[in-house]
């Protein structure tokens, strides 16, 4: 027998998963990570417990088009190690987002997750796209927005001609 009472719809929707949305254009992979890594464990409900596995649903698009600052993209490596005698590889964060566009993303948050048995379980709940498009099944679940954790810079061909003359000058000819 299905209750009607209007505490068990709110303790439903408290305990049922949410399907969150973030876009990784022109953010940086730590950011994107520590804003996921909240959702995924539950963290920013009432009812978090560590014990608990309340996380939600998060779908990363646009990772193709995450920025480092820096030099990062020549300088970060990325290690890994067969097991087996000269099995120790290392790659550039250019060479692996060439080879796979949400590998760095996905690196970041695995890595930020805690160090115990759920960390795989969370992971299942993380959907990387490396671009914006979303298949039907999922984008149906969707619920709501993360803001981004970075204010986007614009382009110079976004500024108006107002805000191009406002704009403080370095030196005079």
């Amino acid at each position: 027998m299905i209750s009607t009472d209007p505490f068990c719809f709110q303790q439903w929707a408290t305990f049922g998963r949410a399907w969150y949305l973030l876009d990784a254009k022109m953010q940086p992979p730590g950011k994107i990570a520590a804003a996921t890594v909240i959702r995924l464990e539950g963290r920013h409900k009432p009812i978090y417990h560590a014990l608990n596995d309340c996380g939600d649903h998060v779908v990363i698009i646009n990772t193709r088009h995450i920025a480092f600052s820096g030099n990062k993209w020549e300088q970060k490596v990325y290690s890994s190690h067969t097991g087996y005698p000269g099995g120790f590889k290392q790659v550039t964060a250019t060479q692996l987002h060439l080879k796979d566009p949400t590998a760095i993303v996905k690196l970041a948050v695995y890595r930020m997750l805690p160090k115990n048995l759920q960390r795989r379980t969370l992971m299942q709940r993380l959907h990387l796209f490396p671009e914006d498009v979303i298949p039907e099944d999922i984008e149906k679940n969707l619920l709501q927005e993360i803001p981004q954790p970075r204010e986007v810079p614009k382009r110079l061909d976004e500024y108006t001609p107002e805000e191009i003359a406002a704009f403080p000058k370095v030196w005079t000819p």
